[in-house]
């Protein structure tokens, strides 16, 4: 890859940089086969299953991947508030009680970034290449942190910034958008790394020099019908 045609790198977080998505996919899984047994709709027979994940809940704002998996269910709920607590049966507290249990796994293991991840980011930084990280989760920075790479970023757009900036999340491109703005960088010239469908979606509505789809589990037919330029299986494949 010519790292020369393009001036920054708008990374995702979980699944792209650190293998956070696993804990997510955990803790999604975790909550929603609790919350099932507890309704009586038809729709919440069926398990909760990966494939549920990736269909609805990977890559977007917690409370929206709330509110989609309980409509493929046909499971409505009140969509209650930011600040309900996590046994409140709202959208808002499902989407709490998950973060919950994200925060516990991770205080209890750590993270360390993919070793692939962690080389492409030595490699761009030697070339001058700016480099943001744009998540739709509100725990980026405490990940980043975690991980000990939070000083490689002069920009993060994470859950936090969009809400309190009114920016809509993926697959709408707003938060990419936002990063490059950040950057002042135009975003013709900005690769956009992403492991979710729809993430992969975002950049490529938002017209970005090029769409890099990471194959964490989404699968490649899926991210390339989503809008993927490329997909590849690790970071360090894209190694100037």
């Amino acid at each position: 890859m010519d790292w020369s045609e393009h001036d920054a790198a708008l990374f995702d977080l979980d699944g792209v940089l650190t293998p956070t998505a696993k804990v997510h996919m955990a803790a999604w899984a975790d909550m929603f086969t609790s919350f099932l047994a507890t309704r009586d709709e038809p729709g919440a027979q069926e398990p909760y299953t990966d494939e549920d994940y990736f269909a609805h809940v990977d890559g977007k704002p917690r409370y929206d991947g709330v509110a989609a998996f309980l409509a493929s269910r046909g499971i409505e709920i009140p969509h209650g508030d930011p600040s309900d607590p996590s046994d409140a049966v709202t959208v808002c507290g499902l989407g709490n009680r998950k973060n919950d249990e994200v925060n516990r796994i991770l205080e209890r293991d750590g993270v360390d970034p993919y070793p692939g991840s962690l080389r492409l980011l030595d490699a761009l930084r030697e070339h001058g290449t700016a480099l943001a990280v744009v998540s739709s989760s509100a725990n980026a920075e405490t990940v980043l942190t975690a991980a000990g790479i939070r000083d490689r970023f002069s920009v993060v757009v994470d859950g936090a910034v969009a809400r309190r900036e009114n920016l809509p999340g993926k697959p709408a491109p707003d938060t990419f958008v936002a990063a490059a703005e950040r950057l002042g960088v135009p975003v013709g010239r900005c690769v956009v790394l992403e492991d979710a469908e729809s993430g992969v979606a975002a950049g490529r509505a938002g017209g970005f020099g090029l769409v890099v789809g990471v194959d964490r589990g989404a699968g490649r037919d899926r991210l390339t019908a989503s809008g993927a330029d490329v997909v590849v299986d690790d970071l360090a494949e894209l190694l100037p």
